[in-house]
């Protein structure tokens, strides 16, 4: 039986009695292929709990593909123009494009989680400052189980990656050239995975496409 919990569920783990899956889909039996992890605590802990590599790929496939039509972080580039950069309202950060290298031929959704995406390791998450009104940058998309305090940057174990902004607020290129950050963790002493309504959705959606292939 599949229990619900703060928009997860936790699952009989088949191959282990001493373990239990967490998973964004109900399916019984549960495909492990798409489950978050194993974990044999709960609730789950850095220590207990093993990432789903292939989970980690499809997460940053999904966000790389819809970050930047998220809602939440629209907000946070118009903030980031208006403010010249100087904070990103309810915790995102900003940091100038002089400062950020990326590859030309990298589009939006490359990389998978935990690697560094190519260009984009340690970019997103190490590299920081201030910048002035229309000069433009790069914002972070990051987990909500721990939002930074004002202004702050968000700590890199809970940095999905970044998307680059122009001076107006819009995303370069239409989508903003998400890299990943290479740092995440799907769990921190702060919690497990928190996703925007929009993006949860947006993952949801992806993992039940995977999961009619799988058969």
């Amino acid at each position: 039986m599949a229990t619900r919990t703060l928009l997860r569920y936790v699952l009989a783990d088949g191959n282990s009695l001493n373990s239990h899956l967490l998973s964004f889909l109900p399916t019984q039996p549960p495909k492990p292929q798409l489950a978050i992890g194993s974990t044999t605590a709960l609730p789950p802990t850095p220590d207990s709990l093993t990432e789903n590599h292939r989970f980690l790929s499809i997460l940053q496939s999904v966000i790389g593909i819809h970050a930047h039509e998220d809602p939440y972080v629209q907000s946070q580039a118009q903030a980031m123009a208006s403010s010249g950069g100087s904070n990103l309202g309810s915790g995102g950060a900003f940091f100038p494009q002089q400062r950020q290298k990326r590859a030309a031929t990298k589009g939006p959704g490359y990389g998978g989680g935990g690697g560094t995406g190519g260009d984009g390791a340690g970019g997103a998450s190490a590299q920081g400052g201030m910048g002035g009104a229309g000069r433009g940058g790069h914002i972070h998309v990051y987990d909500n189980r721990h939002p930074p305090d004002f202004g702050r940057i968000p700590d890199p174990e809970d940095i999905f990656g970044s998307l680059e902004v122009d001076g107006a607020g819009n995303f370069v290129d239409g989508h903003g050239h998400y890299q990943n950050s290479g740092t995440y963790r799907i769990c921190t002493r702060d919690g497990i995975l928190g996703l925007s309504p929009f993006l949860r959705q947006k993952l949801i959606e992806r993992l039940r496409q995977e999961e009619q292939m799988l058969g």
